[in-house]
């Protein structure tokens, strides 16, 4: 006879302590709190467990302890290969403690981002933003509901993690400045981008320093199309070099000047940030500024699973710097 397709009755304490004899409590406290009992009961009671292929409700589990077990991860552009690494390093850290990560975007809409945070909070022990376009007053008021840590942005009275900005920076526009570039141009990301604003700044005060001729164009978006919208501007610009507010902006803007009939670098040399995958895909290959996206991942959970074991431990003594930016050369820039 075919067996039917009818889904199962799921597996509760109740089934595994008559599997393995104890009682329903005996079981709960194996499961929830380990250590508690003696090793050779607890082990026969996951045992069981498995046998009978019980799985933890993360939101039952949640009802005595105030714990689900799941991070929340809230990127502004899944199609953005910056989040890959960074992503990877979040989820990493939180499988390692133990921890689900629940993951979603609010494709760059500050709208959709505070109505994806709201949804998320109640399933969740805590919430990174990355690249966050709320304003600080809504990132506050999440935080008094739940833990939340911010990447790649810095909120007053609220843990954040960013890159240091200045050694990959400096390290660019030294080497431009030496290879005999005088005027060069930014072209910054979104207008809302704590970020990009914050590269701009550093950027404008290397190049002064330095004495070279900065251009700051037009804020875009972070994609390829954002990039090629630019490049008229560029051209106009006069710069022999640009630097973008991204790998992607860069990517974009390479293209379009390539159809343009420019040679990169000989008629235009062209640096992105990030380091992003897909960055030496190009041709030539990106010269970019990279962020070391990996370890702002893992660094964000660690933090966040520290604020959800003390509440209390949210500070406003300003963002934690983590991880130096660096330059990597590579063929689109002449340097």
């Amino acid at each position: 006879t075919m067996r039917s397709s009818k889904p199962q009755r799921a597996v509760t304490i109740y089934d595994i302590a008559r599997a393995a004899q104890v009682s329903p409590s005996t079981v709960s406290r194996a499961l929830s709190q380990p250590g508690r009992l003696n090793a050779r009961t607890e082990e026969r009671i996951r045992a069981t467990a498995l046998e009978l292929n019980y799985q933890l409700n993360p939101i039952a589990r949640a009802l005595p302890t105030g714990r689900t077990g799941m991070l929340g991860v809230l990127v502004t552009d899944l199609t953005n290969p910056m989040f890959f690494e960074l992503v990877r390093g979040a989820d990493r850290a939180a499988a390692d403690a133990g921890n689900t990560m629940m993951l979603s975007e609010s494709q760059e809409s500050p709208e959709r981002e505070l109505a994806t945070a709201r949804r998320m909070l109640p399933a969740i022990d805590g919430l990174i933003l990355s690249s966050s376009r709320l304003s600080d007053a809504q990132i506050r008021e999440l935080a008094v509901t739940k833990p939340v840590v911010v990447i790649n942005r810095a909120v007053p009275g609220v843990a954040s993690i960013v890159p240091d900005v200045a050694p990959g920076i400096s390290d660019c526009l030294g080497r431009l400045a030496a290879a005999g570039h005088t005027r060069i141009a930014f072209v910054p990301g979104p207008t809302g981008s704590w970020m990009s604003a914050t590269r701009a700044a550093k950027i404008a005060r290397v190049a002064g320093a330095l004495g070279l001729d900065l251009v700051t164009l037009s804020a875009t978006e972070p994609t390829l199309v954002g990039g090629a919208s630019r490049a008229g501007e560029v051209l106009a610009a006069g710069a022999s070099a640009v630097l973008a507010y991204n790998d992607l902006i860069a990517i974009g803007l390479m293209r379009a000047a390539q159809t343009r009939g420019l040679t990169v670098p000989a008629d235009l040399s062209i640096i992105g940030f990030d380091n992003i995958f897909g960055a030496d895909l190009t041709s030539p290959e990106l010269t970019t500024i990279a962020t070391p996206l990996l370890e702002l991942g893992g660094r964000a959970v660690g933090e966040l699973l520290g604020l959800i074991a003390e509440p209390g431990r949210a500070d406003d003594t300003g963002p934690e710097r983590h991880g130096a930016t660096q330059l990597i050369v590579r063929g689109s820039a002449r340097l």
